[in-house]
């Protein structure tokens, strides 16, 4: 059976991958003032750095619900089996909202067959179990072994960032005021993590030498088998940031299958230029 991947723009997946796999992508909005965008459709990552380089500050929502409906009807009427791997539910409503309109889809296609999995997790972490889900379905394997490895790849997947401005971080209010002005004076890049869906910091670190190297070792602490595994890298329109980071990687590790892309306009409102970040399993793949 062709079972058919559908995902959110959240998952920052390079067009390449969403053409080659054939992945549907239901584009989250973005927002400034009262002009409307849609992620990865009608606006692009490195227009909206730009913007907020230049001091626009955009907000983000969900995707539009005729996003999901025409999406889901649209499969319901084919009888085409599909599995919706979703943003984390901890972050959006997105997740909430793909299953109130899969409910309403059932209605009128009582045998609509949609699994809608909530990841609880972001960016290309949410990208990689993506991509794996892809690669199995495009080799043949069943409903069932998709699912338990997205199920395996979600729960074990590790996010760890930095950001190189604090302020839009402060925007989105996820530090204080005071907390992103001394940041900024001081040259602090905090480290961060998702946990059970959640942005949490981890730890302050001053200089982005030394967050590097902190990220280098969460890894070591953290990881299993990074030599063979498939390493994500996104930036915030850091090109050379995520190029030292993946040497970095490699030197330590022996590393040589990376995932690098810029962040997508949706996660890149929040977290701004120059975020870099870092995605691996933490237990190994069966």
């Amino acid at each position: 059976m062709n079972i058919k991947i559908i995902t959110d723009s959240a998952a920052d997946l390079s067009k390449n991958v969403i053409e080659q796999y054939n992945i549907d992508v239901i584009p989250l909005q973005v927002f400034l003032n009262d002009q409307q965008f849609e992620d990865g459709v009608t606006i692009q990552p490195n227009e909206l750095f730009q913007g907020m380089r230049e001091g626009n500050v955009y907000k983000t929502s969900q995707p539009l619900l005729t996003r999901f409906k025409d999406v889901f009807e649209k499969y319901a009427k084919e009888k085409t089996s599909c599995i919706y791997i979703a943003f984390s539910s901890g972050l959006s409503g997105t997740y909430q909202s793909s299953v109130m309109i899969k409910n309403e889809v059932l209605e009128e296609y009582p045998d609509f067959d949609c699994e809608i999995f909530d990841t609880k997790c972001a960016s290309v972490g949410l990208g990689l179990v993506v991509l794996k889900a892809a690669q199995l379905a495009a080799n043949g394997k069943s409903k069932a072994e998709i699912l338990e490895a997205i199920d395996f790849y979600a729960n074990h997947m590790e996010h760890v960032f930095t950001v190189d401005n604090l302020e839009y971080l402060y925007r989105g209010g996820r530090v204080s005021l005071t907390a992103a002005v001394i940041g900024g004076l001081l040259n602090i890049k905090p480290v961060l993590n998702v946990e059970d869906g959640k942005l949490v910091p981890i730890e302050k670190i001053r200089g982005r030498k030394r967050v590097f190297k902190r990220m280098i070792e969460l890894m070591e602490e953290r990881g299993n088998n990074l030599r063979e595994q498939t390493i994500g890298i996104c930036h915030g329109d850091d090109e050379e940031g995520a190029e030292t980071l993946k040497i970095m990687i490699r030197e330590k590790f022996g590393t040589d299958k990376f995932y690098v892309n810029i962040i997508g306009a949706v996660i890149g409102a929040h977290a701004g230029p120059g975020t870099l970040s870092v995605f691996f399993l933490n237990k190994e793949a069966k």
